[in-house]
């Protein structure tokens, strides 16, 4: 799903808002959860998941193309973990 998809799914289900209010409502809860992640903080989200950053160490890598190793920097990365109703709800669907 696309982020306009999601505001336009969300503006049909509360008519009452402007899609411009929607707009605004994705873009404070997808920043305000960047920003947690920025700070090292986990962000839940209960029935959906959780994000949370990891530390990747330095490693030796290669480059696929000429086969020589490069060096690959330690760096922090986003991580998702799905809860548990949501890994049931695809498990289901895809049963289907």
């Amino acid at each position: 799903m696309l982020r306009s998809e999601l505001i336009d799914t969300l503006h049909e289900e509360n008519p009452h808002l402007t899609r411009r209010d929607m707009e605004r409502l994705v873009s404070v809860v997808l920043e305000t959860v960047s920003q947690a992640l920025e700070a090292g903080a986990r962000v839940e989200l209960r029935g959906f998941g959780a994000f949370s950053v990891r530390k990747r160490d330095p490693r030796v890598g290669r480059n696929p193309r000429t086969g020589e190793t490069v060096h690959v920097p330690a760096k922090h990365v986003p991580f998702f973990r799905t809860g548990k109703e949501l890994r049931k709800r695809i498990d289901d669907a895809a049963k289907a």
